[in-house]
């Protein structure tokens, strides 16, 4: 059996402190197909060394910024410079690095939002297109395995039509002014670094992208508003949206970062006319399952459990009664797009959220802005790209 050689990554953010970085560094070695060689972890020079020294990194591949690690690594012979650019930078780096690394041949994997407006989005999906590498977007919870199944479910008709859509992310770390000594928070509320919405950029998004992928369905029009509860916070910190669909579905999507004492609930349930489907993030391997005047079933993920969808099962690593979570969900997404790279596919790979799924997000910011600062608060969403895959 031939040997198979990792992909070469590089880093750019995600320096000592970051929660996001060391999540995507976790979830890239977690199946063996990738190898960090190089990265321009932090601004900070110090924070810069330490976090090269601490994960191996050679000081001939640190490098102090962006620009610099994009030009050097491109000079490197094919077979040592990096491969895929990981960006996990603040919002408003995004484009300008997601469009260099591709324009120099370099695959992105980028955390989401994709940009910070509309706008923004669109030029991005523009400047990419047609280019010989892929794009990949870290909406990690569409990597759980029961969101695979909850999704196959809808497809093959269980619950009938579906009428009925809640998606519900309620957070409670920005419930006190925290943008003074938490650099999270600090650059999460500054428009300049995060967009023109905090809390429905930051988590509102993956909410509704979690709410078309399953729903396999587009929202077209939205009735919505955002809210600031923290004096002199910036940016909004909670808000909620009625939803219509395409295929007729009305759903309802409330996001909060301000609800003291939440951790981490994302919840989705989707209710037809034959019955309801329920998935809880701080409980991934359960998705229960409503029929009809008949008693709820739980499904469980796990290798060997009976009933699952060949997605799902593809999902899974290790038999049912062993925990997986967001980690091995964010892997799920690294590992396809590892078979994308290794099939020499362009674009899109299947099974990741890419451009399609990231100006999508921005669509959906749009028009909360826009229901949010005007009196006709009924808003199209607008129909830029698709969630099929």
């Amino acid at each position: 059996m031939a040997k198979t050689t990792r992909i070469r990554t590089g880093m750019i953010g995600g320096g000592e402190g970051a929660f996001i970085g060391a999540a995507h560094r976790h979830a890239a070695g977690l199946d063996g197909h990738y190898q960090l060689v190089c990265g321009a972890f932090s601004r900070n020079e110090d924070n810069n060394q330490r976090t090269a020294d601490s994960l191996d990194i050679h000081d001939d591949r640190l490098y102090n910024d962006w620009q610099t690690m994009l030009e050097r690594e491109a000079a490197l012979p094919e077979d040592e410079r990096m491969q895929v650019v990981v960006i996990v930078t603040p919002n408003h780096l995004h484009v300008p690095i997601s469009v260099a690394a591709m324009k120099a041949g370099f695959h992105v994997f980028c955390e989401k939002p994709a940009a910070l407006s509309l706008d923004e989005a669109k030029s991005l999906a523009s400047a990419i297109q047609g280019q010989p590498s892929l794009y990949g977007l870290a909406h990690t919870y569409l990597g759980y395995p029961m969101i695979w199944q909850a999704r196959q479910m809808v497809a093959d008709g269980q619950l009938g039509r579906i009428r009925k859509v809640f998606v519900e992310y309620p957070q409670g770390w920005l419930s006190a002014k925290e943008e003074t000594d938490n650099k999270q928070a600090s650059w999460r509320t500054d428009p300049s670094q995060s967009g023109d919405s905090g809390c429905m950029g930051d988590i509102g998004t993956h909410a509704f992208g979690l709410a078309e992928f399953v729903l396999d369905d587009v929202v077209t029009e939205l009735c919505g508003v955002l809210h600031t509860h923290v004096e002199g916070r910036r940016l909004d910190d909670d808000g909620a949206a009625l939803l219509k669909t395409q295929r007729g579905t009305t759903g309802v999507l409330i996001a909060s970062q301000v609800c003291a004492g939440e951790e981490n609930p994302l919840s989705i349930r989707v209710y037809g006319e034959k019955g309801g489907l329920e998935w809880r993030q701080m409980e991934p391997n359960s998705l229960i399952y409503r029929p009809a005047g008949e008693p709820y079933q739980v499904l469980r993920a796990g290798l060997g459990q009976a009933g699952l969808c060949d997605e799902a099962v593809r999902r899974c690593r290790v038999p049912g009664g062993h925990p997986e979570g967001y980690l091995e969900a964010m892997a799920n997404l690294y590992t396809d797009f590892a078979a994308a790279i290794r099939g020499k596919l362009t674009g899109t790979a299947p099974g990741v959220p890419g451009i399609a799924e990231g100006v999508r997000g921005m669509a959906f910011i749009d028009a909360m802005l826009k229901s949010t600062d005007s009196d006709q608060k009924w808003q199209s969403v607008e129909a830029v790209g698709t969630v099929k895959k």
